[in-house]
C-alpha cells in the first residue's frame, strides 16, 4: 500500500498492567506503519503508567497522558482525541489485541472504497488470552435505526475517517460512550460498513459479571433518553431490540 495516511490509534488506560504491555505490541507490529498511539492514562493505581513510559521510551510514535484522578473513559478518549493528528481515528482498549493486519486491511478498504466509518468482524479470547472458539460476525451496512437496537459494533473494530466523517468528540457516559458516538456519526447520514475479517482480538474478563451487565444496559437507556432524545415508546422498543441482539450474540 503506497498511500500511508496518518492513523491516531486511541487507547485508554484505567489499572491495566496485565494486559496493556500486549494491547500496545499489537500496534507497534502492524504491517502498517505511519500510526501514532496516543494513550491517556485515566488516575491508574498501578503499574500501568511504568509499563507505558518503557514503550514511550522505545517507540516515538507513543505519546502519554496522564489525568491525575480518575475522570472515566469518555473523557480520557476525548483527551487523546484532543491530541490527535491523523487524518484516520482508530480505537483499541488497554486489554485488547489487534491482529498485525488490521490497520493495512481496513484503511486500504476505506481509501479503495471512500468510506468515512468502518468496523470489522472480532474474535473472543479469555483473561488468559485463549481463544474461546467465537468470532462476532457484522451486521453488514448499518445506518442509525439498524444500529440504535444492535450492539454488533465492538469499538476496538472502528475507524473513522475525518476527512469524510470531520472531527467529533465521545458523549460522556460511563459505559455506552461508544455507542452515543456512532449514533452521532449515523445521525450525520454516515452509516458504518463492515470489513468481514476478524481484526479484533476482545478480551472477556471475569469481573464482566451482572452488576457491569446491568450499569452497561441503563447506560444504553440513557443514551436513548439523553443522547437521541427519544420518547419512552421509541425508547423501550429500541432497548426490546437491543436486549434481544445482546442475548443472541452471547448464545450463537
Amino acid at each position: 500500500m503506497t498511500n500511508t495516511p496518518l492513523v491516531s490509534v486511541i487507547m485508554p488506560c484505567y489499572n491495566s498492567e496485565r494486559f496493556i504491555a500486549e494491547s500496545i505490541d499489537s500496534v507497534i507490529g502492524q504491517s502498517y506503519p505511519n500510526f501514532e498511539l496516543l494513550i491517556t492514562d485515566d488516575g491508574s493505581t498501578d503499574n500501568s503508567v511504568e509499563i507505558i513510559k518503557n514503550k514511550v521510551e522505545k517507540d516515538n510514535r507513543i505519546k502519554l497522558f496522564i489525568l491525575k484522578e480518575r475522570k472515566g473513559i469518555a473523557k480520557a478518549r476525548n483527551n487523546s482525541l484532543s491530541h490527535a493528528k491523523g487524518r484516520f481515528i482508530a480505537f483499541l482498549d488497554s486489554d485488547d489485541i489487534w491482529t498485525s493486519n488490521k490497520l493495512n486491511t481496513q484503511i486500504n478498504f476505506m481509501i479503495n472504497n471512500n468510506i468515512g466509518f468502518s468496523y470489522s468482524n472480532y474474535e473472543l479470547i479469555d483473561e488468559e488470552g485463549r481463544k474461546k472458539n467465537r468470532i462476532i460476525k457484522s451486521a453488514g451496512t448499518i445506518g442509525y435505526k439498524e444500529y440504535a437496537r444492535n450492539t454488533i459494533i465492538g469499538c476496538g473494530t472502528v475507524i473513522i475517517d475525518r476527512d469524510i466523517v470531520g472531527d467529533f468528540r465521545m458523549p460522556i457516559f460511563d459505559t455506552s460512550e461508544d455507542m452515543a458516538t456512532w449514533l452521532d456519526i449515523m445521525k450525520k447520514g454516515f452509516k458504518a460498513h463492515p470489513v468481514n475479517e476478524a481484526l479484533l482480538l476482545y478480551r472477556v474478563s471475569r469481573d464482566s459479571a451482572s452488576s457491569r451487565k446491568f450499569k452497561a444496559a441503563a447506560d444504553v437507556w440513557r443514551v436513548y433518553r439523553k443522547n437521541e432524545k427519544m420518547t419512552t415508546i421509541q425508547s423501550v422498543m429500541n432497548f426490546l431490540c437491543y436486549a434481544f441482539n445482546a442475548i443472541k450474540k452471547r448464545i450463537m
